[in-house]
Parts: structure tokens; C-alpha cells; sequence
């Protein structure tokens, strides 16, 4: 119950704070249904993009690539799930995957955080991060906001 009361109070705070900040949305309200919602969960993607922020449902089996983003904080909270998430340190075999993207093959010297169901990591933008070991399932809900 209070896991429930935290995400509440999470998502309401993160919805407001990117609808607020994003200025081309001034005065529309902005609701994603639940069906929508589990689609997306079922298989993992975009449930919305405008010019300051993504929300993305995430869902992973194993482990990715190392991420860098020049202009994005990724703000996670996990729904379901373990994983082994490196951030900081030393990306190996850097290139790039787009506009302010960066992708690697593993990080060196990071720090590790093993996330759960119910915790919350934000990572600002320009620290590499990693999901370099994932148990079983694991979904979590993002918010991606451009600076």
C-alpha cells in the first residue's frame, strides 16, 4: 500500500512538473487510458513524446547497451523486477547513435545500483548509464526530459 501511495504521488508530481515545463502543452491535459498503458508494457515503448519530455514504458529480459544523453534526464521508477544498473564511470567503445546520443559497449569504474520494484533513480544528462545484468523480467516507467 504505501509503494502505491509513493508511485501516486510520484507520477502525479512528474506529470505535472513535465506538463508544467513543457510549453507547447500549456493548457492541454494529457492522459495516456490504461489499455494504452498495458499495450505498451506488454512490449515495452513509447507511450508519449512532445518537445520537452518522452514517457516511455520500458520492459527488458536482459541486459543493454550503455546509454549517454547529451540533453536528456531520464527519471526511472521500477514496476517490476531486479537489475544490476551501472551509471558514471568510464564508457568503452563509445559511438554515436544519433543527435546527442551516445551508445557503448560497457561502462568501467561505474557505480552500481541494484534496483527493485518501487525504487526511483534519476540520472541527469551526460552520465553514462547501463543495465548490465537483468533477473527475469523487469518494467519500469520513464520520464525523459530535455533540457
Amino acid at each position: 500500500m504505501k509503494s502505491k501511495l509513493i508511485f501516486s504521488f510520484l507520477a502525479s508530481t512528474l506529470l505535472l512538473t513535465v506538463i508544467a515545463a513543457d510549453q507547447t502543452q500549456k493548457s492541454s491535459i494529457l492522459h495516456i487510458d490504461h489499455q494504452k498503458v498495458d499495450e505498451a508494457f506488454a512490449k515495452g515503448g513509447l507511450l508519449l513524446s512532445t518537445n520537452n519530455f518522452k514517457v516511455v514504458a520500458g520492459r527488458r529480459t536482459g541486459p543493454g547497451e550503455v546509454e549517454i544523453h547529451e540533453h536528456d534526464t531520464d527519471i526511472f521508477y521500477i514496476l517490476e523486477g531486479s537489475a544490476t544498473f551501472i551509471t558514471g564511470g568510464k564508457a568503452i567503445d563509445q559511438r554515436s547513435s544519433g543527435r546527442g546520443e551516445m551508445r557503448a559497449k560497457e561502462i568501467v569504474g561505474g557505480e552500481n545500483h541494484q534496483l527493485n520494484k518501487g525504487d526511483v533513480i534519476v540520472i541527469p544528462n551526460g552520465i553514462p548509464h547501463w543495465f548490465k545484468n537483468v533477473d527475469t523480467t523487469f518494467l519500469y516507467l520513464m520520464v525523459k526530459v530535455s533540457k
